[in-house]
């Protein structure tokens, strides 16, 4: 049976011109307008039924947020006790975070540490997924599916062997060894969603540039890796929210409170019998501020990372 666009363009020539709709006024009916009444009830119910459950997600994802932020801007003896807004706003626990925990340092601490990580994985997943993607070597695949498997692991299952580890090096208690850990145990997973983005590019564009005389690294640097931007946008943003909100490691490896990071030092603002929720909510919100940054800076090339490696060529 035809849509209804083409019944109607079709047929509406053949009609009497009492029966026409004229196309001006509050009478005038689009091909638009037909499809959407032509639409079998079921359908606008699954689709009104789909969007009340994305609200109800929405909602539901953004109340923790808005409690978080709210919290921190309240007095400590009404957060349990009054109602969901304060009577009176305050931003004292913003200046107790900022000197009391010592924020700007740990802050500091967390963005290096970060940022050597994001470069470093960055750096060694293009690599190895540009080489598992268009090289032909000795033991590709096996070598490929030995580093996959490293996903699988257990955070937990690994820390002790990488503490004994450390140990033996001399890095336990040190920035230098935590920094090696966070690239050790990332790469692979970005080095996998780095094949994926690579192997959707034409094989024909390496093969041409080789005929033109170029470089592996070349090859690599020039003409593959502009065209996988997105895919390493894709990996910056995972690598760096990760490593930002990273604990275990962190918590584990280094020794002295003034190198650890933002996450253990938040964690100790718990206390065992009593928490100064305001203290630590306005730790967090400032703590999240450079993630937010970082995702809507790279969000366009996210999106487009998420979406070219959906489908291969």
């Amino acid at each position: 049976m035809p849509p209804p666009s083409a019944w109607w363009s079709s047929c509406s020539a053949c009609w009497p011109p009492w029966f026409r709709f004229v196309s001006t006024g509050r009478h005038a009916m689009s091909i638009e307008t037909l499809n959407r009444t032509a639409r079998p009830p079921r359908v606008r119910i699954a689709r009104l039924f789909g969007y009340l459950l994305l609200i109800v997600i929405s909602a539901a994802s953004a109340y923790p947020l808005l409690w978080m932020l709210i919290t921190s801007v309240r007095p400590r003896n009404t957060v349990f006790g009054g109602g969901f807004l304060p009577d009176e706003f305050t931003f004292d626990a913003y200046r107790q975070a900022w000197t009391d925990l010592n924020f700007p340092r740990h802050f500091m601490i967390t963005l290096v540490i970060t940022v050597i990580t994001v470069l470093g994985v960055v750096a060694l997943a293009t690599l190895a997924g540009y080489a598992f993607a268009h090289l032909e070597f000795r033991g590709k695949q096996f070598i490929y599916v030995t580093l996959l498997s490293t996903i699988m692991l257990p955070v937990t299952a690994i820390v002790i062997p990488l503490f004994l580890e450390l140990d033996a090096l001399g890095l336990l208690g040190g920035q230098t060894g935590l920094v090696l850990v966070y690239i050790g145990t990332s790469v692979p997973f970005a080095m996998f969603l780095m094949r994926v983005f690579f192997e959707t590019l034409p094989h024909e564009l390496v093969q041409a540039a080789r005929v033109d005389g170029a470089g592996e690294f070349a090859i690599f640097a020039r003409v593959m890796l502009p065209l996988a931007a997105p895919g390493a946008a894709t990996v910056v943003i995972f690598q760096f929210m990760n490593t930002w909100n990273e604990f275990l490691f962190a918590q584990t490896f280094l020794r002295t409170p003034e190198q650890l990071p933002l996450q253990p030092v938040l964690y100790a603002a718990v206390g065992q019998h009593s928490t100064d929720w305001p203290l630590l909510c306005a730790s967090l919100t400032m703590s999240i501020l450079p993630i937010i940054m970082v995702y809507m800076r790279m969000q366009r090339r996210f999106v487009a990372g998420m979406t070219l490696g959906a489908v291969k060529s």
